[in-house]
């Protein structure tokens, strides 16, 4: 009985389009970056410049470590492991990329920051490593539910709207806004191959 469930959870998730992905931990700790800046979480959201509508939404978590939660997000860099969508070693050179891949010229990309304690961005950091994969047009829902569940991010709505949530998330004391324009071609692939070329990714 116990094999049947876990089979029928397996496909329950593969139908969903999660994809789990898990790299070694010898990789994740090579890979580790710890920023400077004090602890914040930021919330990026993609917005569609045509019809106003928001795409997909992540969250930036500079605690102990500096991760970026891009729930069922399709950029990922080679050099870069990933854990569920938990992508690690986000430098600042790494997180330009992930910016400039969201950004073009059919798209915007706001970034807001609000910084929080050590104990809170500690509190997001366990979250997003503990949520699992999540499935596609998920991530907002996932984003969300990541930052009702943390202190002083419970007025957050559970919604699957991107631009919903950046309304919300704008809304709370000392957040910090920008947003982020490119002319880059929608088809945005020349941002990863530039990535896999060997350009470093420190600083």
């Amino acid at each position: 009985m116990r094999l049947v469930l876990a089979l029928t959870a397996l496909f329950g998730l593969a139908a969903c389009g999660a994809e789990p992905v898990w790299a070694p931990e010898e990789q994740v700790q090579a890979a580790r970056f710890v920023s400077d800046d004090p602890p914040s979480i930021t919330l990026y959201t993609v917005v569609n410049k045509s019809s106003g509508s928001g795409a997909h939404s992540a969250i930036l978590v500079n605690a102990s470590e500096r991760v970026i939660f891009d729930p069922a997000g399709t950029w990922h860099h080679p050099r870069l492991p990933e854990r569920n969508d938990v992508h690690f070693g986000m430098t600042d050179k790494a997180l330009a990329f992930y910016i400039d891949y969201h950004a073009r010229k059919t798209y915007d990309v706001i970034e807001q920051k609000v910084y929080v304690s050590p104990e809170v961005a500690e509190h997001v950091l366990r979250e997003v490593k503990a949520y699992g994969a999540v499935p596609k047009a998920m991530c907002t829902q996932a984003t969300s539910s990541v930052l009702r569940s943390t202190p002083g991010f419970q007025s957050m709505p559970s919604t699957l709207y991107p631009k919903k949530l950046s309304g919300a998330f704008g809304e709370l004391p000392g957040v910090s806004t920008r947003v982020i324009t490119d002319d880059d071609d929608d088809n945005n692939h020349g941002v990863l191959i530039v990535q896999r070329n060997g350009d470093p990714l420190e600083g």
